[in-house]
């Protein structure tokens, strides 16, 4: 990974003019600054003058009226030199994702990027972790918004029209160190899937943040867009973020038993509890992993986005799905996919609330019940009821109420970040319910 001299080397010794200083806040939405690589190296040092209002602000480019943020206060974009990527989408362009500090050079506390490192600070292993996305990639027609392709599901006339586009983000995504493991049409049509290699703590987050503005670039060279809002056309599937999480310790993956009977599904008893946490904070964790109203027009019954708390082995209309690790190195496959997730989350916020609320399961040794076998819609009422399985927030304000009122992941998040990423959030909500469909659509488009 560059070190800082590293990074001045490359930006005072080589063709490139401009640097990114990127950060995501409460909203989601990545944004920062553009500076002289001649000049990063001061960059390191006396970071770059950020407003405390910026983390009032919403996804709909509005600073929250009652934010604990506004126009009084700054604060300081300190970039991480081992982030540094040259990008291959952007000519002689940089870029670095940056922390937040505060004026006197401390770690600003309603900074997810910090409260994630803080966090990962105070846990007894190191999170894998790998975010799986889902876009579409569209084009402006007469008629508005259309997708740019028309195949099917798995389609190789899909992989046909599509080749260009892929070679060019596969090239882009290995030349920033962003390994390609897989790529097919999703069942969308113009909906796409591409996966990158699972990573260590912070770097899983930042190579998200990475992926996105990656797609965007290579699409916006070949003269269309991508776009990953979780529900763009109210007819075809939404688009989720799927992430696949396990802890290492030592070389050892806690999630993995080598004395299962079945290697196939060798979930650890610690597994099984870090699931047990998440289904008892779902509806809260929802609030940081599907954070936008569009959110919950994908989260229905019957789309395999999952709608009920309750897990399953490869049970796709599950919340928590345990997928099948292979033959070769079950232990290094063994790991859980939370499914209720997309990619208008704060990746840093997302990653955090499901170590937080997994490691209160492990700590409380919560038992999340047999796996479920079929679609929980299926069942009626009552075996619901009998297996604790209830159904997911189905607006975003369910979620947020559900999240006020959750002290653990108060308590990750810190006092600070807790309160302004909840005003934000309930800023945006206020703001969507008195909005129509289209208008979601358009705002949100502009910023995912």
């Amino acid at each position: 990974m560059p070190s800082r001299a590293d990074v001045v080397t490359r930006c005072t010794e080589g063709d490139i003019e401009l640097v990114r200083l990127l950060y995501v806040g409460n909203d989601g939405v990545p944004r920062g600054y553009v500076v002289d690589a001649e000049n990063v190296e001061s960059t390191f040092v006396d970071g770059m003058n950020l407003t405390k209002g910026m983390q009032s602000f919403n996804a709909l480019d509005h600073l929250s009226p009652s934010g604990p943020f506004g126009a009084v206060g700054s604060v300081r974009l300190i970039p991480d030199p081992t982030t540094f990527r040259e990008l291959p989408y952007a000519d002689r362009s940089a870029v670095m994702l940056c922390t937040m500090e505060t004026i006197e050079g401390e770690v600003w506390e309603a900074d997810p990027r910090s409260a994630l490192l803080e966090f990962l600070e105070t846990i007894d292993a190191v999170p894998s972790a790998a975010f799986e996305s889902e876009f579409y990639l569209i084009e402006h027609t007469e008629d508005g918004l259309e997708p740019l392709e028309e195949s099917v599901c798995f389609s190789p006339n899909g992989m046909q029209t599509m080749n260009e586009f892929v070679l060019d983000l596969k090239g882009a995504l290995e030349s920033q160190g962003m390994e390609f493991v897989t790529y097919y049409p999703e069942y969308g049509p113009g909906q796409q899937e591409f996966v990158v290699k699972h990573d260590e703590g912070v770097r899983a987050a930042d190579n998200h943040v990475l992926f996105k503005q990656t797609v965007k670039g290579v699409a916006s060279n070949r003269g269309y867009r991508a776009t990953f809002v979780p529900k763009p056309f109210e007819d075809a599937a939404g688009s989720g973020c799927h992430i696949h999480l396990s802890l290492w310790d030592d070389g050892a993956n806690q999630f993995y038993d080598p004395d299962a009977d079945d290697q196939s599904y060798p979930l650890s008893e610690t597994a099984r509890q870090f699931i047990g946490g998440l289904l008892e904070h779902a509806p809260a964790l929802m609030a940081l992993t599907a954070p936008t109203t569009l959110s919950y027009k994908r989260l229905r019954p019957h789309t395999w986005a999952s709608a009920y708390t309750c897990w399953g082995i490869d049970n796709r209309e599950a919340m928590v799905r345990v997928p099948f690790t292979g033959v070769e190195d079950p232990e290094a496959a063994t790991r859980f996919e939370f499914k209720p997730a997309d990619n208008t989350a704060n990746p840093y916020l997302a990653l955090l609330g499901l170590l937080a609320a997994g490691y209160d399961g492990i700590e409380r040794e919560l038992d999340p019940g047999e796996p479920l076998d079929t679609n929980p819609e299926a069942l009626d009422e009552e075996e619901r009821s009998e297996r604790d399985i209830e159904r997911l927030p189905e607006t975003f304000g369910e979620a947020l109420a559900a999240l006020e009122e959750n002290e653990v992941l108060a308590d990750a998040l810190g006092a600070s970040l807790f309160e302004s990423y909840v005003d934000v959030k309930r800023s945006q909500w206020n703001e969507y319910t008195g909005k129509a469909t289209e208008w979601e659509l358009e705002t949100l488009t502009r910023a995912f």
